[in-house]
This record gives C-alpha cells, structure tokens and sequence, in this order.
C-alpha cells in the first residue's frame, strides 16, 4: 500500500504547535483545543453536527485527512500497527481487528489485541518496521515519527485526541474509511451516539434542573480536566459545573493542578477519582478539611475506571453510564 501525503500551509502552524504539546494522561495523545467557558451549556445530549459523511463508501483509493494533511490509502491495510489505545478499540470495535499486526504497550483492550512493548509516547521506528506494517496510526503527540516512518515507505496516519463527542464519532468513521469498514464504522459511532443519548437524557429527567458542581482527580497530587478537554465534555453533557475551569491559567493544556484549600472552598458535589482503587476513595475523606466538602458529607465520592475515563473509544459508553449513574444518586440524596 502506497500513501500520498499533501500538507495544507494553513495547518502547519497548528502541527508545530500539537508537535510541542505534553501529556499526563496514560495514553499517548496530545491535549486538546481548550473551551473557555466556565459554566455547562445544561443537561442534554450535544446536538449532532450538520455535517457527518462519510468520505468513503468502503472502496479504495481513498483520501482522508488527518493532523498533517491529507492521506490517500491506495489499498486496503492488511497489517496495522496501532499505537494509541482509543485507536486500537475503535480498530477493533469496527471489525478491523484482523487487519491489527500490533498495538502498544498501553493498548490492552479489546483481550485479542496484540499487544507488544512498541512504545507510543516514544515510537521507535526500527521496532515498529519488524512488523512489516502497510499502516501505522499515531497520536498527534508523536507526530515526529511520521516523517521517520515515512522516509522508510511506512504509511502513516496521525489522529488527534478527541476534543468531544463528535470527535469520537468522526474518529471512528474515519478509521472505517481507511480500513475499508465504512458501513461497520457508521453502525458502531451511531450506536454509540445513541446510547450515550439514552443515557444522558435519562439522568437528566431524572435529575430536573438541579446544578451540581463536580471536578475529577487525576492523580492524588490533585491534577484535573477542565470543560475544554474530551472527559469534561461527557460531564457537560449533564449539566455538571466543573470547578477546575476557575483554575485554569491557560497554560495548563487543560489539566490544572488544583491545591486542596481550593477544592475545600469550591465545595464541589461530586467527586470523581479516575485512579486508584476504593481505599483512595476513603482517602479523600481523610484530608484536612475535606470532611466538609458536600461530595465527601453526601457519600459522592466516587471511583472511576482508569482507561474509559480517559479513552475515547467505543468504551466512552461505560464513562458516561458511571458519569450518570451518580449524578442521579447524588441529585436524589
């Protein structure tokens, strides 16, 4: 398979700039854009973008665009490397899987995946060209290799990280389409569209117009995620006040580190903790002054799974079902 890449002048300054991004999530994909509203739009699913094609109908040649211009698939991949998680489950989630030869080491979901200890924050080209692959998906955050892998005549496709929920439905078309599982690609994004819709309308029936303010721990040195990156949108769409937007400086990329004499002041409702396990759920209580925070008083602590919290794959379902479970616990206490 042969890919031709054009670079539109227009998108260069925004590659050098995602080029300098970090991360401190557990998978390799730079931040998002951020959004600087401090305040949720209100409970209810985002409405649909106008304009959600498809841009192949499954045949081949096909041209698609990712973070460095545009990417002509003149055949269909048969030996994918994959080096992004969320990838790698919408890979899977779109009957690819037989088309993936390799995933990263962080890419442990679906079971089948076969995963490898090729690295995705640092892909090492040599490693990554044992496989033989005729495709190689990267996260924006290693948008470097690119040019590496393709001075080899690796093909390369460079996706970025999802900066909402329409970004994860044109993700996974995308993958349809340069997979050859365009019609596999469109029933999996509605799917998932729906149930998310489901669930969130759900929640907000239950819940009427009652505001609840909530922020997400990262770690227990208090890092978070404002309402401008992919998870704080899944809790505006319930209508949640993400107090981490107030601390945001601009240059934390969308993740501040929060002090707790703030948390105690902003006494949020909820609290979300995407790591650890239920002893760091009691922990928190234990902090100076934490036992005055509505979320610790009420029992709305609670505890996330690590990877769907923060992949935007198919799983982001499950993220969103945890998400509206306890808000509809907390609002009815």
């Amino acid at each position: 398979m042969r890919i031709a890449r054009h670079l539109p002048v227009a998108l260069l300054g925004a590659t050098l700039a995602l080029t300098a991004c970090g991360t401190t999530d557990a998978e390799p994909e730079s931040e998002p854009a951020q959004d600087n509203g401090t305040a949720s739009a209100g409970c209810g699913a985002p409405e649909p973008a106008a304009d959600r094609a498809s841009v192949g109908d499954g045949t081949f040649p096909v041209t698609v665009t990712d973070v460095v211009g545009d990417v002509t698939v003149e055949a269909a991949p048969e030996r994918i490397v994959s080096l992004s998680p969320s990838n790698t489950e919408m890979l899977f989630a779109i009957g690819a899987g037989d088309q993936v030869e390799a995933v990263d080491d962080y890419s442990d979901y679906p079971a089948e995946a076969p995963t490898t200890d090729l690295s995705g924050f640092t892909p090492n080209v040599e490693a990554i060209s044992e496989y033989d692959p005729d495709l190689v998906i990267l996260a924006d955050s290693a948008v470097d290799t690119a040019d590496q892998l393709e001075a080899v005549d690796i093909p390369v496709l460079v996706l970025p990280g999802a900066a909402g929920l329409e970004d994860v439905y044109a993700q996974i078309r995308l993958l349809g389409d340069v997979t050859g599982r365009t019609d596999e690609a469109d029933t999996e994004a509605d799917r998932i569209e729906s149930e998310i819709g489901e669930i969130v309308e759900a929640a907000c029936a239950e819940i009427g117009g009652t505001e609840l303010t909530f922020y997400q721990e990262l770690d227990d040195t208090l890092f978070s995620a404002t309402s401008g990156t992919f998870v704080g949108q899944v809790y505006d769409a319930f209508g949640l006040v993400n107090i981490a937007d107030q601390a945001d400086d601009g240059e934390s990329g969308g993740y501040p580190q929060l002090s707790a004499e703030f948390v105690v002041e902003e006494d949020p409702d909820l609290i979300f903790l995407s790591y650890g396990d239920e002893s760091s759920v009691d922990a928190v209580a234990e902090r100076p002054a934490f036992d005055t925070v509505s979320a610790v008083e009420n029992g709305s602590v609670y505890l996330l799974d690590a990877d769907t919290s923060s992949r935007w794959g198919p799983r982001v379902v499950d993220f969103a079902r945890s998400v509206g479970e306890a808000v509809t616990e907390s609002a009815n206490q």
